[in-house]
């Protein structure tokens, strides 16, 4: 007990601590991005609201991560002040400022579209749209995934050479003049450090010595290189994280006044921009996600999610920071670093406030380059190479197409743009697999299935008529528009070929309305030549809900109509088939006559003394209609012969389903199995009309085998014959479902 508790312990320990350097290293990204962000939503207000922009990016940094991990879904997720947040606020910032609008009056605007969007964010997790994101095929995060990787490796590039802020991706990598070569030799130490040290520890997370490496190379750089040494306005450098003279409480209390203005005009001037953020933000956050999922192996919870970001961005707007969302660099940096739980961003989230408070002259010390390596080796194990496979599989290079598409999508459009190409492109592999695929599993002439009532075998001739006018098919996977004309196409050679075309939908997944308009034509024009549309094992609903027989009565393919039926299981279809329709089957079954049990096929060739002795050693039993003959596992032993009426034998599979063995008329024999066993009945024998049986008892049997041995083994050997009939039909049916 007390080394379980040790051990617990220990493992909980472990944990905080990688949570711990996964924290800090989420919040050393996340942090300069947020004040980066700050400063470039309020900068076009002017004034001081720059640098309040910069405490902006702060407090939402800070509050996001400390309220989103708390109710969210995720557990390594890192909540941030992202792009998508900076792009459209900056971009109503301006608008709003060329209009005329005062500068308080645009800050209480964006801090109440930050609150608005996180109160949609809600709405949507708890409406269940974020269980959407489950659906995204593999190839569209495969692609996302790559992309992800090789759009962070082109934005940090520029960062690695040490560019002026603004340089493209193709300018930097053309002009080796403009490159900070200090600052390539900082970023390349950084590199190789992330790069080697998984091979020689696991102790400390890579991130974190790659990142202590960078800082100790650039100082020994400094060391050579005085005017390397100052924070100033040093590109090289995160810089000091200076937010002017606005304090925080001033910060906060300037917004609440903000708020005080608020009106129904403000609001609805606000309600558009408010929905398209909360959707930006939404889509990138579980897109995150699912790349979080995909190299962890773990499962977030969508619809949590999005409340726990919901609630983070309302946070944030009520204390006067900027919105976010779960970023991408930030929550891997905390993977690679260690981080194993939700406490790795509520760390994050005290760290950055501690960084601010604290901190701020260590933290102007972290070389850009340091950062930017670490992310480009980050980038770099992002790319799914492993997909890159598919290329080379005809089976799959369809695939490799979907991923290719988005990757290229997420480099010259936008992630989002890329994700909603990707589930089209999906879609239309998905709808081309289906249709390839064929919606008849099998098909069954009807001598393959048919003659289950025994006691008409006496007119072979008719009953194989009968069933050469029927055919089976076993549909499956999905009928919808693109398997139609492929369903149209399997069913129309029946017409004027069968009187009956019987469909068992037990296989169906799907059904839609096309499929429904060619199952519509098909009984129409078996209509025309009198012939029949019978439908069976119809599922009580599908996967999607869809309630299949109320739905083929509700778009007319079933309806009060003598030409198109639907039963429960195909046994029933078979029998009212048999039956030339069902409509007489009741009367053909009482029209046969009573017999009696001296004209029993079983006795001919016994001696009138043998007839006598059974007729006196059995018994007579009446059964009504809809009640047992004998139920499975009865304690009984008894052979029963049927003198009048029709009894229905099955084989229970569960409370409500049945496996029909046959029906049976006047003279033949049920109950064999248990007579011949001793040990009770395996089936059911339900009398179909009014029913009246011979009894014979096991131990009278017994008695008349002493006495007249030529009956009993006329009696034993029409019991083996009955029961190696019905096997033999039974395996001609699974034979024939089976095919």
């Amino acid at each position: 007990m007390l080394s379980e508790l040790t051990s617990k312990i220990a493992f909980s320990r472990a944990t905080l601590t990688n949570d711990v350097w996964g924290g800090l290293a989420a919040m050393l990204v996340a942090l300069p991005s947020a004040i980066a962000f700050g400063v470039t939503i309020l900068a076009p207000l002017g004034g001081t609201l720059a640098a309040q922009g910069a405490l902006a990016g702060i407090l939402g940094a800070t509050a996001l991560a400390l309220v989103a991990p708390s109710f969210g879904g995720s557990s390594r997720l890192i909540t941030a002040p992202c792009a998508p947040a900076a792009a459209v606020l900056s971009a109503l910032a301006l608008t709003f400022s060329q209009q005329g609008t005062p500068a308080d009056t645009i800050l209480l605007m964006l801090g109440l579209i930050g609150l608005l969007s996180g109160a949609i964010q809600i709405g949507l997790g708890l409406a269940g749209i974020g269980r959407l994101i489950k659906f995204i095929p593999f190839p569209v995060v495969s692609g996302y995934l790559s992309g992800v990787g090789l759009i962070i490796i082109g934005s940090q590039i520029p960062k690695f050479l040490g560019v002026a802020n603004g340089t493209t991706l193709v300018d930097a990598i053309s002009s080796p003049g403009m490159w900070s070569w200090p600052g390539v030799a900082v970023g390349a130490v950084a590199m190789a450090t992330m790069v080697l040290t998984p091979r020689l520890t696991r102790t400390v997370p890579a991130a974190i010595l790659a990142l202590l490496a960078g800082v100790a190379g650039y100082q020994l750089l400094g060391a050579m290189d005085p005017e390397l040494l100052t924070t100033q306005g040093n590109p090289l450098l995160v810089g000091s994280l200076n937010t002017g003279d606005v304090g925080l409480a001033d910060s906060m209390i300037q917004h609440w006044k903000a708020f005080q203005v608020l009106n129904v005009e403000t609001v609805s001037k606000v309600l558009v921009p408010s929905l398209t953020l909360a959707v930006l933000l939404s889509i990138d956050t579980l897109k995150t996600c699912v790349v979080i999922d995909a190299m962890t192996k773990t499962h977030h919870d969508s619809n949590r999610e999005l409340v726990g970001q919901g609630l983070g961005n309302i946070a944030s707007s009520m204390i006067g920071g900027i919105p976010g969302a779960g970023t991408m660099g930030a929550s891997l940096i905390n993977i690679s670093s260690g981080g194993t739980s939700r406490t790795s961003g509520l760390i994050c989230g005290v760290f950055s406030l501690l960084a601010f408070l604290l901190l701020a002259p260590l933290i102007a010390w972290v070389p850009v380059a340091a950062l930017a390596a670490i992310l480009m080796v980050i980038g770099y194990r992002m790319i799914d190479q492993h997909s890159l496979h598919f290329f080379f599989t005809p089976t799959t290079r369809l695939d490799f197409v979907v991923i290719v598409a988005v990757i290229l999508v997420a480099i010259f459009v936008n992630l989002i743009a890329a994700s909603g190409v990707g589930v089209a492109l999906a879609m239309v592999l998905f709808i081309r697999e289906q249709t390839r695929s064929s919606v008849v599993r099998n098909r069954i002439d009807g001598p393959e299935i048919f003659s289950k009532h025994a006691y008409k075998l006496r007119d072979t001739g008719q009953a194989l008529e009968q069933a050469r006018q029927a055919v089976v098919f076993e549909l499956q996977g999905s009928l919808f528009f693109g398997t139609a004309s492929q369903l149209q196409a399997a069913l129309e050679p029946e017409i004027g070929a069968r009187t009956y075309v019987i469909l068992s939908m037990r296989r169906v997944q799907s059904l839609d309305v096309t499929a429904t308009h060619v199952l519509e034509q098909i009984k129409d024009r078996l209509e025309e030549h009198n012939a029949y549309l019978v439908f069976c094992d119809i599922p009580k609903g599908l996967p999607s809900g869809l309630k299949m027989k109320r739905f083929l009565k509700e778009t007319g393919v079933v309806r009060p109509t003598n030409k198109a039926f639907a039963f429960r299981q195909l046994d029933e279809a078979l029998e009212w088939v048999e039956t030339n329709g069902g409509a007489n089957a009741v009367t053909q079954d009482t029209a046969l006559p009573a017999m009696a049990l001296a004209d029993s096929p079983f006795l001919r060739g016994i001696s009138p003394d043998g007839v006598r002795a059974l007729s006196a050693a059995v018994s007579t039993r009446p059964v009504r209609a809809g009640d047992f003959v004998f139920k499975v596992h009865e304690d009984d032993d008894s052979l029963f012969i049927v003198r009048s009426g029709s009894v229905k034998v099955t084989v229970p599979i569960d409370r409500k389903e049945s496996y029909h063995l046959a029906t049976i008329g006047p003279g033949e024999l049920i109950g064999g199995m248990g007579f011949l066993e001793s040990s009770g009945h395996v089936t059911d024998a339900l009398a179909l009309t009014d029913v009246e049986v011979y009894v014979l008892a096991h131990e009278d049997f017994d008695l008349l085998a002493k006495q007249h041995g030529d009956l009993a083994l006329s009696i034993v050997h029409n019991v083996a014959l009955n029961l190696s009939m019905r096997l033999r039909v039974t395996i001609g049916e699974l034979q024939a479902l089976r095919g």
